[in-house]
């Protein structure tokens, strides 16, 4: 069943379904170009344990974010995910977040962590930027560029060509670019997702030193092939971890909900 929450005069929407039936609640964060049905291979894995949440972030699913309310920043987002847990009566949750559900898992960490039990990090951003994202999404005279591309994608493609000729950019990261840019839909979503969710930066040794205080366990799940979130990116915030588990599994970054749901099978 279909949930939903609206904010300010209906110019905010956030969409969530449920599934499982387990006595904890675990929220998911899913990735780009996905919705909330991406993690439930997530759910279905910890079903016995579970009830699972899965929220379509803004700009994806039927959630939206209007444009003229400016970036997200981390206390909206607070103030939106505290609507969620008034409305379903939830004091104490998990979260699991893939991509770049990452950072809407790490502004919900930094808002309320004495509400959570655990962390599952699949391949997650937010932990380490790219240099390719602060320069699209930052100096406004970029931003105006990368808006371009929405109705004039050449520019994207003859960048992309340019920046592999010149060994800068990764085939395969090349290549899961182009899937992302190739209709104006998706180009629109690409533009949104970087440029309103820019204030969603943070400070990994401050939330390190939350995670620590309030005893969460973390887990981290990380493709072995995956080109876009690698291991060595995760140390920007492992390294000040009192404990956490680490998987690498044998994945690329697309496949690797599915791989994270099966390592958690295997363990039962």
């Amino acid at each position: 069943m279909v949930h939903s929450v609206h904010l300010k005069d209906q110019e905010v929407l956030i969409q969530y379904t449920w599934q499982g039936n387990g006595d904890k609640t675990l929220f998911t964060f899913h990735g780009f170009g996905q919705s909330g049905v991406a993690m439930y291979p997530i759910g279905e894995a910890f079903r016995d344990e579970y009830r699972t949440c899965h929220i379509d972030i803004f700009y994806h699913g039927k959630s939206y974010w209007k444009e003229s309310l400016g970036p997200l920043t981390k206390d909206q987002w607070a103030t939106i995910f505290h609507s969620i847990l008034e409305k379903e009566g939830i004091s104490r949750f998990d979260i699991a977040a893939f991509s770049m559900g990452g950072k809407f898992l790490l502004s919900t960490v930094e808002s309320m962590p004495e509400k959570i039990d655990q962390l599952f990090f699949i391949a997650p951003d937010g932990i380490k930027t790219s240099k390719w994202y602060s320069l699209a999404s930052y100096p406004i005279l970029f931003r105006n560029y990368f808006r371009s591309m929405i109705v004039r994608p050449w520019r994207f493609f003859s960048l992309m060509h340019l920046l592999q000729r010149l060994g800068l950019l990764d085939k395969g990261l090349a290549k899961f670019a182009a899937t992302q840019m190739d209709t104006r839909r998706k180009r629109r979503r690409v533009y949104y997702s970087w440029v309103m969710f820019r204030k969603l930066r943070f400070d990994k040794k401050r939330i390190a030193r939350q995670i620590n205080d309030y005893g969460i366990k973390c887990h981290f799940y990380i493709g072995r092939y995956d080109k876009i979130i690698t291991p060595e990116g995760m140390k920007k915030l492992t390294r000040y971890l009192n404990t956490y588990d680490m998987q690498l599994l044998e994945s690329g970054h697309n496949q690797l909900i599915r791989a994270t749901a099966d390592a958690q099978g295997a363990k039962k």
